[in-house]
């Protein structure tokens, strides 16, 4: 009997490539988009229902040829969105939902609050339209439109996904501005921070949440302060406001900690796909911007220096230059990168 050992080759396996990094964005010239307008106040709204569901919805005039479905984020509503769907009015008419019992929409009657419940609803929604559309959303509303695109590509034209609400769960010394808005999200221990700001007065509030999402607080309008206080106020009017924001914000935070991630979900989009993200996001750290746009097969990232959280509230022009500049380029298969 032979002492001596086979040797058997294993074949060399070369090291994987790191994900190749995002192009940057094409702009469209801004000749061709309207002037804004600092002072317009939020589009008509009105109950609508599509799918089985009723979703409140705020509706911009424009070509209904490929419609704009605008998503916000946590605790936001439809008016995030009244900028800078003027200014695309030109080239898609506008519809910027209210989530299940956010802004005006009542919640559903299963009262599910969690980051699929909400998806879920957007897409039936959706669905119910029975075309295509342009779907932008920001935070957690990206994180919404992330898993709508992914699950169902025949509803997607274009996704933008602005500073998207992907999985981060390390500290982030940034994020202290107000540290009850973040505690809040906590379950259990965040009740006493969503206390005390439920227990502040609208003006307040809305001052607090420019303070965390804007990179420079200091450009907010008084017009826009003043909307953000009467829309806090007359949300503290409606039996399930708080309910949707407390359920919905631990429902994302609770997914996070049980390994959920949008990172599997976001390599199944299909549609041409703009990333927009601020260097000075306090929420969702800018860190993530490549990553999430590497993770995009078909996207490209647009970076704003000195830009917060709500990039299409503070730099809503830039934004939309870019928004529009991937719509032309989709139109005129220009979008993929050359090479």
């Amino acid at each position: 009997m032979s002492t001596t050992a086979s040797f058997v080759p294993v074949p060399f396996l070369p090291r994987a490539r790191p994900p190749r990094p995002a192009p940057g964005p094409l702009l469209a010239d801004p000749a061709t988009l309207p002037p804004r307008d600092p002072h317009r106040g939020p589009w008509p709204g009105a109950e609508v229902v599509s799918g089985g569901v009723t979703l409140h919805v705020r509706e911009t005039p424009g070509p209904q040829d490929t419609p704009a479905v605008y998503v916000h984020g946590l605790s936001g509503s439809a008016t995030n969105w009244t900028d800078l769907a003027a200014l695309l009015a030109t080239r898609a008419a506008g519809t910027a939902v209210d989530l299940p019992g956010f802004g005006l929409s009542r919640p559903l009657a299963s009262r599910d609050y969690s980051p699929a419940g909400h998806a879920d609803a957007l897409l039936c929604f959706l669905a119910g339209r029975g075309r295509p559309v342009h779907l932008l959303g920001n935070s957690f509303g990206g994180a919404v439109a992330l898993s709508v695109a992914a699950r169902r590509p025949e509803l997607v034209r274009t996704l933008t996904l602005v500073s998207p609400a992907m999985p981060d769960l390390r500290p982030d010394p940034r994020r202290v501005s107000d540290p009850r808005l973040l505690l809040s999200l906590l379950p259990v221990i965040g009740r006493r921070a969503r206390a005390a700001l439920a227990a502040a007065d609208p003006r307040a509030r809305a001052e607090q949440v420019v303070r965390l999402c804007f990179g420079d607080p200091g450009i907010a309008s008084e017009h826009r302060l003043a909307e953000a206080a009467a829309e806090f106020a007359a949300r503290e009017r409606l039996a399930w406001a708080r309910e949707a924001a407390e359920r919905t914000g631990k429902a994302m935070v609770a997914g996070w900690l049980r390994g959920e991630s949008l990172w599997s979900v976001a390599s199944r989009v299909q549609a041409p796909t703009l990333v927009v993200w601020g260097e000075r996001d306090r929420l969702v750290a800018p860190r993530l911007a490549h990553r999430t746009a590497a993770a995009v097969p078909r996207s490209r990232l647009l970076v704003l220096p000195g830009v917060g959280h709500v990039a299409q509230i503070e730099a809503p022009d830039p934004v939309a230059r870019a928004v529009a500049g991937m719509w032309d380029a989709v139109d005129a298969g220009t979008w993929e990168e050359p090479g």
